[in-house]
Formats: C-alpha cells, sequence, structure tokens
C-alpha cells in the first residue's frame, strides 16, 4: 500500500502528526498506507534561485529517413488516440457493509489493538535468512490472494463481494488481511475504480463493463507483511485505457530493474518518469513505495519521479515500488471518508506494485506465486 507524501504543507482533522528528514530538509509525511488523515508540518526546501546566461540558438534542419518519419506519425497517431480516450461515468460513492471478522487465533499487527495509526519507522528493514524466509511466504500468499481477486472482476460484482472473498482467503490461510483496521480502515483489500488513484474502500457499487480496477492486497503472516496491487480490466475497456495499464506495469518493471546492492534510489524514479513521459503520461507524485516487513510502512521511501534525495539501496532489504500513472492531471480530490483519492479531472489512474528484495547483483520480487 502506497504511503503519501505532501510538498506543501497540509493539515486534516486528524492530530497525529509524522515527519521525516532528507539531508537537512524537512520532509513531512501527510499520510501513510491507504492515505490515512493526518496534520503534517509545512515542508520547506531550501534550494538556489536558477540563473541563466544569455545564449545564442541555431535552428538546424536533418533530413528524416522514412522509417524515422513512419515512427514518428505513429507515435503522434498513438498520443492523438490517448488524447481522445472516452470517460466512464463518475464514480459515486455506494453503501460501505459492516468490518469483518478475523478469528481470534489468528495473530494481528500492534496496529490494529492500539487503533492509533502508526509513525513510518525510520527504520530500514533488513530481515536475516529466517525474516526473509517469512516474507516469501508472506509475499506468496499475498500475490496468490491478489490473483484471485482478479479472477473475480467482471460487470456486476461488487467491490464488496471482492473484499469479502479476499477476506476469506487470507484468514483460511492463517492470515491477518493489513488493511484492515490501520489507521481505522474498514475493509480487508483496496478497490481502485477508474479515475481513483488508489485507497478505495470497497462497497455496493457494482462494476461495469469498461471499468478498470486497481486490487491492493497486503497480508500479516507469521510477523511480516507482504504487500502487492495490480490494475484489472472488467468487461470491454477502452484501447486508451489498455495502453495506460500497460505502460504503468512497464514502468514497474522498469523501476525494478534498476535496483541492486548500492544503487541509487532516485534511479528509481528517474526511469519510471522516462518511460511514462515517452508515451504522454503522468506520474503521480503524492504517493510514494516504502519499506515493508515486520513494520507495515517504514523508510526508505520510494519515489517514482525525477527526484534528487540521497540514499542507496543495501542487500537484503525489503521494499515496495508501487507507480500511479495517469492520462490527465495528478492533482486529486479526497472523499469525505479521509481514503478514497480520485483525480481531480476525472481521468483514470492506474497502478501496479511489487514488494522487492534487494540482492548483490540485482532485486528478486517476492510477490509473484
Amino acid at each position: 500500500m502506497a504511503s503519501s507524501v505532501f510538498l506543501s504543507s497540509f493539515s486534516s482533522s486528524s492530530s497525529l502528526q509524522l515527519s521525516s528528514s532528507f539531508n537537512g530538509d524537512n520532509l513531512a509525511p501527510s499520510r501513510c498506507f491507504i492515505g490515512a488523515p493526518v496534520t503534517s508540518s509545512s515542508l520547506s526546501i531550501s534550494g538556489k534561485k536558477n540563473s541563466y546566461s544569455p545564449r545564442k540558438f541555431y535552428i538546424s534542419a536533418k533530413k528524416v529517413s522514412g522509417l524515422e518519419e513512419a515512427i514518428r506519425i505513429r507515435k503522434m497517431r498513438e498520443l492523438e488516440t490517448k488524447s481522445k480516450v472516452r470517460r466512464n461515468p463518475p464514480l459515486r460513492r455506494g453503501r460501505v457493509s459492516p468490518r469483518l471478522l478475523v478469528p481470534d487465533h489468528i495473530p494481528r499487527p500492534p496496529y490494529v489493538e492500539s487503533g492509533v495509526l502508526p509513525d513510518i519507522s525510520s527504520e530500514f528493514q533488513i530481515p536475516g535468512p529466517e525474516g526473509i524466509a517469512k516474507m516469501r511466504a508472506a509475499c506468496e500468499l499475498a500475490a496468490r490472494v491478489l490473483n484471485y481477486a482478479g479472477t473475480l472482476v467482471r460487470p456486476s460484482v461488487t467491490t464488496n463481494e471482492i473484499d469479502k472473498a479476499v477476506h476469506d482467503m487470507i484468514i483460511e490461510a492463517g492470515a491477518y488481511p493489513s488493511p484492515l483496521g490501520y489507521g481505522g480502515f474498514p475493509k480487508s483489500v483496496c478497490t481502485s475504480v477508474n479515475e481513483c488513484m488508489c485507497h478505495g474502500i470497497p462497497d455496493s457499487r457494482q462494476l461495469q463493463s469498461g471499468d478498470i480496477i486497481n486490487i491492493d492486497v497486503t497480508v500479516y503472516l507469521d510477523g511480516y507483511h507482504g504487500d502487492t496491487s495490480k490494475t484489472f480490466f472488467c468487461g470491454e475497456v477502452d484501447e486508451g485505457f489498455k495502453r495506460l495499464v500497460k505502460v504503468t506495469e512497464e514502468c514497474l518493471e522498469k523501476g525494478i530493474a534498476v535496483c541492486k546492492d548500492g544503487a541509487s534510489f532516485k534511479k528509481i524514479g528517474k526511469r519510471i518518469s522516462e518511460h511514462a513521459e515517452k508515451y504522454g503520461y503522468n506520474v503521480v507524485e503524492r504517493f510514494v513505495g516504502h519499506g515493508v516487513g515486520p513494520i507495515f510502512h517504514s523508510e526508505p521511501l520510494i519515489y517514482h519521479y525525477r527526484n534528487d534525495e540521497p540514499g542507496l539501496m543495501v542487500e537484503g532489504q525489503t521494499f515496495t515500488i508501487e507507480p500511479i500513472l495517469t492520462i490527465g492531471t495528478t492533482e486529486c480530490v479526497t472523499w469525505p471518508d479521509n481514503w478514497t483519492t480520485l483525480t481531480a479531472d476525472g481521468g483514470v489512474a492506474a497502478q501496479f506494485e511489487h514488494t522487492i528484495l534487494i540482492t548483490r547483483t540485482g532485486s528478486e520480487i517476492l510477490t509473484k506465486c
């Protein structure tokens, strides 16, 4: 599940405050997990004004080959097609059913009993051999649950029904659905449809042919969290929507590809941004990846956009990468439930997520089955 940060001051009804320091600058994550409301401190970013010296510009032209011209025309047509993507009817909140029960014998994460939204831990999560084995088990279960949830996506099915099926599968495996009770979140999974960027609360709304839906699954098994998400198609989906989803998944893959011991975290955002921009899509800055393990959310925070944050990856470290791309604006609005976050212009969004383990020569995707 994504953590949320702001690059400006933000406040809401809750009194919880989160802050972390990067290279002397104060960065206040306003929310963690699925956008739980907190009061954040103002962000102060020091910087220097850019100064430019007068330059002379020259215009030159080169002869373009037939192949280059054909590629250029194809890209233009793809962008034109994307700009004409249709819009589904705006999301309306349905009825949210009561919270599902978890058997007493299943261990809960600490935050469930406290009812308090926990701070983002400043400690990197580097499990030992035993911990890594437990992480693999939790992540493999999360992947199986996500795949099963995807088979339920079809017209007329409600997101509440998907939540119930996910909940039952998790507890049958002896695990706890990590979202349930996290900062007051009322459900066991996040279901984000169409223009919902992330953190949608399952409800009575029926899926419609043409919808896209991100299902975000996190399980807590034997003391470790496994976190993953994927965007699925419902019925006959617009080609523009399909293209956005495909590119978003590719962005995740390209972000993972740069990961290894000693690599800079900022390479992830650079690679994701480059690929998204190639197709004219925008990367949401507000929601970020995070360390995961015994603790649901910890540093490092993984920025999916270009950034200059310091930090190097360490062998044995576990964290998520979970980019969100939009066709239109990356500005967002949040429903009164303080969780569901939608694009401000109603344009669709897509997201994919994996939990990975850093190795000496690369990384291992743990959320696979």
